[in-house]
This record gives C-alpha cells, sequence and structure tokens, in this order.
C-alpha cells in the first residue's frame, strides 16, 4: 500500500528524476549507445579506507551499523566505534607482517567482522581477497596461489583447516586468523604497541589507482579470474549509486534508509552494497544466510527500508507464500492474488509512467481484497518497513516484479558483472520499468556491439586481470569490456539481456535459442529447482528439470503423500508432471514455438555448488551438468 502513495508523492519530485539524461547514439535507426554522465564527481585523492574515519570525524555519535548480539537483539555501532575497530585491527595487521600492497583472503560468510577487517586491511595500506566460504580446498588453493596472499581471516575452525590444506605446495605457510576464535581481539591485542600514526601514514599514501582488491570471478567455464579493482573503481559504484538512489528514497518515503546485507560479501555486489550504505551512512546490519527460513526472522527483527538480494530470494518469498495458503486450502485464493497484483501492477505504473488510464475501479477493489488478505502478509514477513528492494545477479520474472510492486515492495533490477564493480545498469528510481535491466549507472555508457554482445565503458570498469594478459587483451579494448552477454536497448535507454553469448544454442535446424530466458522463467515455478535448456545441434530444444527439495515436500504433504515417495515413482505421476508442465508453459510464453522447449525430463538429484553444478554465485556450469547428464540428455531426443 505503502509503494502506491510513495508513487504518488513521486510526482512532485520530477527534479529528482530528471537528475540523469541519458544520451543516445543510434545507427541506422537503432539505439546502440547509451550513455550517461558522472552524478559523484570521480575521487582526485584518499581512498575507500578514509570512509570510516570521514563519518568519525564528521559524525562521531550516528549510528551507521547494528550488530547482531548473541541474545538475538541487534545493538547500535556509532561511526566512532566502528573506525576505532577498523584502527585496531589495522595495527594488528601490520605487526602481524602486512606490507602496504600486501594482500589478505578472507573466507567467511556475511557478518560484522567481515566489514570490520575489509576496511582494517586498506586502513593498513593492504589489498583484500574475498573467498567465497563455501569454496573447496582446490578453489582455495588457486586464488591463494595466484593472488598471493600469505594473511588469512577465516570465519570458522572448518574453514581455517580448509586454507591449511590448500597451503600445502605454496610458498611459505600463510597466516591464519579465525572469527569465531576471537581473531578481532588477537588482532587487537597484536597491534596494541603500534602508534596511531601509522596507520594515518599508509591510508595518506593510498591514491584513487591504488589496487583495492582482487575479486575473483565465478568461474563457469574456467579457473577464477582476479579482476583487479582500485578505489576510484569502487567509489565511481557506490558514489554514483548512492546519488542515484538515495535523495529519491529518503524524498519520497521520509524514512531513514536502513538495509539488512545478506548476500556473500565474497560477491561484488554485496561489498559495494556495503561501501555505499558507509560512505552515506545508511544504517546496516548482517545476516549470514539467504536461506528464507533463516533470514525472514532476521528481516522481522532487523525491519529494514530496503534490501538488496538475487531472484532466488524473491522467487522463494513468493513460493513460501503460496504454500503456506496451499496448506490451509487457500491456494488458489492465493493464485488469484498473483493475477490480480499482476494485473494492477502493470496498469497502476502505466498510469504512473503515462503510458496508460490505470486500473479500474473493480481492478482496484479486488486489489484492496488480497491486500488485507495476502500481500500485506508478504510486508510483514519482510519486516513490515520494507518499500525498495534491488535485485541483481540474474533476470527476475517480470510477473514476480509486479506480484512485489502490487503487495507495496518495488524492486528496482540492475545488471553487472564483477569487471563492472557490480551494478552497470539499474533501473532509475523514478521510472520503474519491469523486464529490464535499467539504464546505465551515473558515469556509464553501454554499447552494443554488432553481434549483440554488450559492451560497458566507464569508471566502474576493471583495469586489468590479475596475471592473465591474455585474457585481459580479450575483455578490453579501448576501454570498452566485453561482457560476454546479449543484450539490446531501448528508445529511452534502458537495456534488456537476452541471454549469454557462449551459451546461444543453434538447432539443427538452424534456430539461434538462448537458453537463459526459459530457464529463468522455469526456476520461478514451483516444484522447478534448477534446469539447463537444450537442444544445441538437435532438432528441438528440451530441458532437464530438478525438483525443489522444500517444494516437494510441500507438494507431498498437500497430497498427503508419503515424503519417502520414491523420485521414480514421482516422475511418472501425472499430477506431477502437470504442475511441471504449467512451469514448461509459462517460460514457453517467452519466447517463439521455434524456441520452445518440446520435451522434458525430470532428472535425480540437485545441481549445488557442492557436487561441482553450480558456482557459488548461484550459475550453471552448463558444461559439468551436460557431462553429469549425458545419458538423460540422449533419451530425450530418442
Amino acid at each position: 500500500m505503502g509503494v502506491h502513495k510513495d508513487l504518488k508523492r513521486a510526482k512532485k519530485h520530477s527534479d529528482l528524476a530528471d537528475r540523469v539524461p541519458v544520451e543516445l547514439v543510434r545507427e541506422d535507426g537503432v539505439v546502440r549507445e547509451a550513455r550517461t554522465a558522472h552524478l559523484a564527481r570521480p575521487s582526485a585523492s584518499g581512498s575507500t579506507a578514509d570512509i570510516p574515519y570521514a563519518n568519525a570525524a564528521e559524525a562521531p555519535a550516528s549510528v551507521i551499523l547494528r550488530r547482531k548480539g548473541d541474545d538475538g537483539h541487534w545493538r547500535p555501532v556509532t561511526a566512532a566505534g566502528f573506525a576505532r575497530q577498523v584502527t585496531a585491527a589495522a595495527k594488528g595487521l601490520i605487526a602481524a607482517g602486512l606490507e602496504p600492497g600486501g594482500r589478505v583472503a578472507v573466507m567467511s560468510r556475511t557478518r560484522y567482522e567481515w566489514t570490520v577487517i575489509d576496511f582494517a586491511i586498506w586502513a593498513a595500506g593492504g589489498q583484500s581477497v574475498p573467498v567465497y566460504a563455501t569454496s573447496s580446498v582446490e578453489q582455495v588453493a588457486w586464488i591463494m596461489h595466484d593472488s598471493g596472499a600469505r594473511h588469512v581471516v577465516a570465519e570458522t575452525a572448518e574453514h581455517a583447516a580448509t586454507v591449511t590444506a590448500a597451503a600445502c605446495g605454496l610458498d611459505g605457510e600463510p597466516r591464519v586468523w579465525t572469527f569465531d576464535d576471537a581473531a578481532m581481539e588477537t588482532l587487537t591485542t597484536l597491534g596494541r604497541n603500534v602508534p596511531d600514526e601509522e596507520i594515518t601514514k599508509r591510508r595518506a599514501a593510498l591514491t584513487p589507482d591504488t589496487v583495492a582488491t582482487l575479486c575473483y570471478t565465478s568461474g563457469t567455464t574456467g579457473k577464477p579470474k582476479g579482476c583487479v579493482l582500485t578505489h576510484a573503481n569502487l567509489h565511481a559504484e557506490a558514489a554514483n549509486t548512492v546519488e542515484l538512489l538515495h535523495p529519491v528514497f529518503q524524498a519520497v518515503t521520509g524514512q531513514a534508509a536502513s538495509t539488512l546485507l545478506f548476500l556473500p560479501l565474497a560477491h561484488i555486489l554485496g561489498r559495494t552494497i556495503q561501501i555505499a550504505c558507509l560512505m552515506a551512512r545508511i544504517e546496516l546490519g548482517h545476516c549470514p544466510s539467504i536461506k528464507p527460513d533463516e533470514l525472514r526472522p532476521e528481516l522481522r527483527r532487523f525491519r529494514p527500508t530496503f534490501v538488496v538480494g538475487v531472484p532466488y530470494l524473491f522467487e522463494k518469498i513468493h513460493d513460501t507464500g503460496r504454500a503456506t495458503a496451499e496448506k490451509i486450502g487457500r491456494g488458489a485464493s492465493f493464485d488469484r492474488a498473483h493475477r490480480i497484483g499482476v494485473r494492477f501492477a502493470e496498469a497502476y505504473l502505466a498510469r504512473f509512467l503515462g503510458t496508460g488510464r490505470g486500473p479500474g475501479v473493480g481492478l482496484t477493489l479486488a486489489w484492496a481484497l488480497y491486500d488485507l488478505l495476502v500481500y500485506r502478509r508478504i510486508r510483514t514477513e519482510l519486516g513490515g518497513r520494507l518499500r525498495y528492494a534491488i535485485s541483481g545477479g540474474s533476470p527476475l520474472d517480470r510477473e514476480l516484479n509486479l506480484f512485489f510492486c502490487a503487495a507495496g515492495i518495488v524492486i528496482y533490477e540492475g545488471y553487472g558483472l564483477t569487471e563492472t564493480t557490480a551494478a552497470a545498469t539499474i533501473i532509475p528510481p523514478l521510472a520503474p520499468r519491469p523486464g529490464t535491466v535499467g539504464q546505465p549507472v551515473p558515469g556509464t555508457a553501454i554499447r552494443i556491439a554488432g553481434d549483440g554482445e554488450v559492451l560497458i565503458k566507464g569508471g566502474i570498469v576493471f583495469g586489468a586481470y590479475w596475471n592473465n594478459t591474455a585474457a585481459t587483451g580479450e575483455a578490453l579494448a579501448d576501454g570498452w569490456f566485453a561482457t560476454g552477454d546479449l543484450g539490446s536497448l531501448d528508445d529511452d535507454g534502458y537495456l534488456t539481456i537476452t541471454g549469454r553469448k557462449k551459451d546461444i544454442l543453434v538447432t539443427s535446424g538452424g534456430k539461434n535459442v538462448a537458453p537463459a530466458v526459459l530457464e529463468d522463467r522455469l526456476r520461478s515455478r514451483p516444484p522447478v529447482g534448477q534446469c539447463i535448456v537444450v537442444g544445441d545441434n538437435r532438432p528441438h530444444v528440451a530441458a532437464l528439470i530438478t525438483l525443489e527439495p522444500e517444494a516437494m515436500e510441500h507438494w507431498l504433504t498437500v497430497r498427503k503423500r508419503p515424503k519417502d515417495t520414491p523420485l521414480a515413482r514421482l516422475c511418472e505421476d501425472p499430477e506431477l508432471i502437470a504442475d511441471v508442465q504449467r512451469a514448461v508453459d509459462h517460460a514457453n510464453a517467452a519466447v517463439s514455438r521455434a524456441e520452445s522447449i518440446r520435451r522434458f525430463r525430470i532428472v535425480a538429484g540437485e545441481f549445488t555448488e557442492e557436487n561441482g553444478l553450480l558456482t557459488p554465485s548461484l550459475k550453471i556450469k552448463r558444461h559439468a551438468v551436460a557431462a553429469a547428464y549425458a545419458a538423460e540428455i540422449k533419451a530425450l531426443y530418442a
């Protein structure tokens, strides 16, 4: 309900909406390039390391973070208190032998101490090397070998053991601290004799062009590559995003912004959100899990005004809502609420954007009824104050976006990569357009190459891959980064991603098919878990589909079936097959018949990071899946 009031108020803030004009370049009548000017000036001096100290000097008593205590309560952390903790940890790193330019790996889930150590590494003049908490010994060994990190901060004893095993064969054993074993206290004690002046001196030596972090790609097609990101890259991303979004959200909602960060801090999006929040003094909390059952209670306690997530989160919130309704015999009512919500939001946004008349009386009354029965429950589950969300990582189903809008939460999609320091495009705050990933982030240019590949240029673009000149030369040309993604720009400079260049399937009939569109829509419908679309050099498109365990447990419970029903029997169950077929039909609605899925096969197991079929950022390793399920793929075309 609040979001619709927000959109009404937004009409009064056209001055905020027009701050970032988009310059378009047309070639042969088609938009080939979209450019935006900076909102935040490029940094001329200093570094990201200065943020905690600037906050402490300008607003020492302001609450910039909240830290969850052992009793479950969220306690405030002031700007001055945070700066002191950063300094103490930085002194410890220096005492432990960290030299300017030295690299420190951090292997941990998202937590408060991650943020402290990140800024402490920078304050000590070092470079951070984030490592996913789920990484294997082999993956950690590669990152440590490639980056040359000789200091490691791990979260648990298990993580520390992984690091120790990974270090075998390296020149020199790394020094390892563990958060769960008093790492921060140990560093504080270690650095007690290091003078404050040493921190000041090291910070003063940093410039915008100094390397801040080596962020490794997810490695879908080979070994992860280390992206060299400077303090200028981090500033360009965080400062321009804050300047674009924060003034609008404050003016329109009248709320003091706050967010609960649950994305992995090993992922560049989580890192830049963290930096942006501290830069703007937006209250920030941490949650180590994105699993809905573990995250929802924290959202209710923390009560953020916005969150940053991936489509998986919004899919699961929607699925949980439907499952809850189905348990009490109101599954059909939830489905009607979904359809009404999509229609209402579409009509409401059309009126807001001046492209339609808006919802009629009947549709508005139907929406109001389901706001009482369904939508407000969604808002309550998310803490009750949530008005905005940012989604990235992969495309969000358009209908799902509209459903959340009807529920009072506008989801702004963005698009970017590790090489672009997170978001390169984002939906403008006063011009939502579900189904696209928005316009260029201020100070960025997007170009569509002749073959449809998306190219990106600007202060957010990285400078090189670490120790990989050949890959750098392939990815960068005249300042333009070749993303490997395919897309198009509309007449207002909004980007739509259509697939991965390397993933394009070509059927034996010569039809080019982008599997991402089909896969993203398939995964948005229960009981589908993961899936892969196949059809390269085949007569038609087909799909392998896994079942989501929680969705299947619910499916069996509602139908009073035994929970241990064998998968082989379920795969022949007409009711389950019909449910999966509906998901396939939803996916097929987005493409032509020649691109549609003609056959599918439900397969045993899951695609997970643990079995090597998903990356840490939940991207499918297509070649690995194709190899693991070669027999099943062959059977699809028998």
